[in-house]
């Protein structure tokens, strides 16, 4: 199977303080590889390594082969949906949506100012590709709507769509379901999980680990800026490592079910 992401060894040191520390993982093409671990485990470092927002200080990041570690993620087809939900006020979702394709826009600045053939034949092409993002992620009723006037989870649909419209080969995704509400945490699982059957390749850095189990294909857990276990879901959970540093529990308490890791 093709690898789509290869981490290798990553670091990065704020103060002399290691928040993520020789960590390797690698996310096949269309698998949905998610990453997890207690409060200050070094989840949102990594994202920001593998994403482009942070410099790594060791390691390599590769998308397909290439290394992109010092390439912005919109240049190497790396989609990024960020935990706080980024919506363009005074914009329609369908407008909102048409900013994601700047990364794969033709025509460039000068052709956009002096209103060019070019430039009008790319921006009927993102409209069209903003309105296929918008059914894919089931806000296509929205499309006219002010953007500021959607729900939360339905937001978060919106910077899905946003990324989509950028036809990453990769989509990174930071807690999504942080803030929402149960029926919105479903509408958002079966969203990603209609988008991991389209074969779409997903790492997923996550805090709910019920959210998790249910959604990825494997699983990477950090603690302490170190993987101390990667494996399915059934493996990380019956794992004494996770069990004791991500769940705070010992490896023979009887309550794990209570604590969020059934199936």
């Amino acid at each position: 199977m093709t690898v789509e992401l290869a981490v290798g060894n990553v670091s990065r040191a704020f103060g002399g303080v290691y928040a993520v520390r020789d960590v390797s993982l690698t996310v096949p093409a269309g698998e949905l590889r998610a990453v997890i671990g207690p409060n200050g485990a070094g989840k949102s470092t990594l994202f920001a390594l593998i994403g482009g927002q942070l410099a790594v200080d060791a390691g390599t990041v590769a998308l397909d082969g290439v290394r992109v570690e010092r390439r912005p993620a919109h240049r190497r087809g790396i989609g990024v949906v960020f935990q706080a939900a980024r919506v363009f006020h005074g914009m329609t979702v369908r407008e909102n949506v048409m900013v994601g394709a700047h990364a794969i826009t033709r025509a460039g600045f000068l052709a956009a100012a002096l209103r060019l053939p070019r430039h009008h034949r790319d921006e009927r092409r993102i409209r069209e590709q903003a309105m296929v993002c918008l059914d894919r992620t089931g806000l296509a009723d929205w499309a006219d709507r002010p953007a500021e006037e959607l729900p939360l989870g339905r937001q978060r649909s919106l910077q899905l769509a946003r990324a989509l419209c950028g036809e990453p080969r990769l989509l990174l995704l930071d807690e999504p379901a942080s803030g929402l509400r149960a029926g919105e945490r479903e509408l958002l699982s079966d969203l990603i999980t209609r988008l991991r059957a389209e074969g779409l390749t997903m790492l997923l850095v996550e805090h709910d680990v019920a959210f998790v189990m249910r959604l990825a294909d494997r699983i990477t857990v950090l603690d302490l800026g170190r993987v101390i276990a990667d494996g399915t879901p059934a493996e990380v959970r019956a794992n004494p490592k996770v069990q004791t540093a991500y769940l705070g529990v010992r490896p023979d308490e009887p309550h794990l079910h209570a604590r969020g890791v059934a199936e």
